[in-house]
């Protein structure tokens, strides 16, 4: 049973298993990433219950641009969808929405939804999703020293907590607990800066198949670990 008192404060999850998802059952790529946007809400709607206060969804990465123009297209169009129709969703909930990536980077409609629904649910109170859009961790680290050295040059004076507030959500807090589904054992660029000191979950399950009972076990497989953060256990 999850210790409601112990659960992460920033959950981070790689959805993996879409196409795979699909293919599987002799469908199109895309039929898999619409079901797995079902399984998207599903997990930010069972993180709100039990008081996570960040959830980061690897929604789109830089690197993803070198798929098929068809489905790049389709997920574009997924995006734009969701976020025009999900802000019901996100007020009933009190969930309060942030972009990471490059924005400029997207189409110039999505920017502008992307801006709208930050707009529209920055007063919300609850859950915080960060929908990670156009996103590379690496990419995010150097556009924010560049950011750094533009403001000023002198880089003796950069420091981990300068470092920090660059990046495209200031001071987001550290990754707890990093989630993969699809059985892929890496981290694709993801969040690189902020899962220092993660604990992670990798699970064999596709993720249209995902579901909040295996959520709820994944963190309670976090709640046994002993984090130290590089010291040692005082036990």
């Amino acid at each position: 049973m999850i210790d409601k008192a112990a659960v992460p404060v920033h959950i981070g999850i790689i959805m993996d298993g879409n196409g795979r998802w699909a293919k599987q059952r002799n469908l199109p790529r895309t039929s898999g990433h619409k079901e797995g946007l079902t399984t998207a809400k599903n997990i930010v709607r069972a993180a709100a219950e039990i008081g996570v206060k960040f959830v980061t969804l690897y929604t789109f990465s830089t690197e993803n641009w070198k798929r098929a123009q068809e489905e790049v297209g389709f997920l574009m169009n997924l995006i734009r969808g969701h976020l025009r129709a999900e802000f019901q969703f996100y007020k009933e909930n009190k969930i309060r929405v942030k972009h990471l990536g490059d924005l400029a980077g997207l189409p110039k409609d999505i920017q502008q939804e992307i801006i709208n629904v930050q707009k529209e649910t920055a007063d919300f109170s609850g859950l915080t999703v960060v929908l990670a859009i156009n996103y590379g961790g690496r990419d995010e680290i150097v556009r924010g020293i560049k950011k750094i050295v533009s403001e000023n040059p002198d880089i003796s004076q950069i420091t981990e907590e300068s470092v920090a507030k660059s990046f495209d959500i200031e001071n987001l807090p550290d990754v707890d607990l990093l989630i993969r589904t699809g059985g892929e054992l890496r981290l694709s660029n993801f969040l690189l800066w902020h899962a220092a000191y993660a604990e992670f979950v990798f699970t064999k399950t596709l993720w249209p198949d995902y579901n909040k009972e295996e959520f709820y076990t994944d963190i309670e497989e976090f709640q046994k670990r002993t984090r130290r953060f590089g010291g040692i256990n005082s036990n």
